[in-house]
Order: C-alpha cells, then structure tokens, then sequence
C-alpha cells in the first residue's frame, strides 16, 4: 500500500453544505489528520462555528468578505485566514476556497447559535 492519496477534486461530486457547495478531499475513516475541500461560496454562507476544527481558508477566486467573530474581513484571491475552533464565520460573497480543516472534517462538529 502506497504512503500518500492522491485525488483527483474536480472529479469528487459536489455537495450542498452551509456555506454552498464543497467537494471534499481525502475524507474517509483512515485518515483523522487533515482534508481538503473546494468550496463554492454562491451566496452568502450560514454563520457557524467548529468545536475541535481549525480551518485553514485560502481564497482562490472572487472577491467579499469573511465575518470573524463579528468582525467583516475583506478579502481577495491569496488572502489566507486560520479559523480557530469556537470562532463564529462565515463567507460573504461569490468565492471559491479552499478549505483545510485540521483534524479531519467531520460534519457533527458543525455548530450554529
């Protein structure tokens, strides 16, 4: 057995999620380290936040805003953001992301107020 995964994203089925639509990168119960996920902000997002997550957010394309914790964070392609866990955030905008949540995604960690 091979030591790495590669994947092929734009292959990977897209899925509806809070913040639009995600296509999601080395998810699967042998990995707990990290994934990766393309995701298309097509409105704005639903505010949430992650109990154990930290995401890492890279913008590829668009131009909007990131809510911080309350706080509005202009932002454009190569703006990088660390989102720690119990941090509230969502996405306003078209935007396409990158997302690298740390552990692994997992969706019962997605919270809303």
């Amino acid at each position: 057995m091979p030591n790495y995964v590669v994947s092929q994203i734009d292959e990977i089925e897209a899925q509806r999620c809070p913040c639009g639509f995600t296509r999601r990168a080395f998810l699967s119960p042998g990995n707990p380290v990290a994934t990766l996920h393309l995701l298309e902000v097509q409105s704005d997002a639903a505010r949430h936040y992650h109990k154990r997550l930290t995401e890492m957010y890279l913008i590829l394309e668009g131009e909007g805003q990131m809510e911080l914790d309350g706080e509005l964070v202009p932002v454009r392609p190569m703006t990088a953001i660390l989102i720690k866990p119990g941090c509230r955030h969502r996405a306003l905008g078209q935007l396409r992301v990158a997302v690298i949540p740390i552990p692994a995604f997992d969706p019962q960690d997605e919270w809303f107020d």
